[in-house]
């Protein structure tokens, strides 16, 4: 007999494994915004920023 059929199931199964282990390297590779997101939020209260001015935080301590 060439091949069972649980001997192609197997085959099938790691194949599939082995694609999905080489697309989450690359995914973690080119993972996009991760330096941007971080740039997003204010150091010192931790809230996301809008817009390029400072935070709502800093500005209260301004005045």
């Amino acid at each position: 007999m060439p091949g069972s059929g649980s001997d192609m199931v197997v085959k099938i199964v790691i194949l599939f494994l082995v694609g999905m282990g080489v697309m989450a390297m690359f995914g973690k590779l080119r993972y996009p915004g991760q330096k941007r997101l971080a740039q997003a939020k204010c150091k010192s209260c931790g809230r996301y920023r809008i817009g390029k001015g400072p935070c709502s935080c800093r500005k209260d301590k301004l005045k």
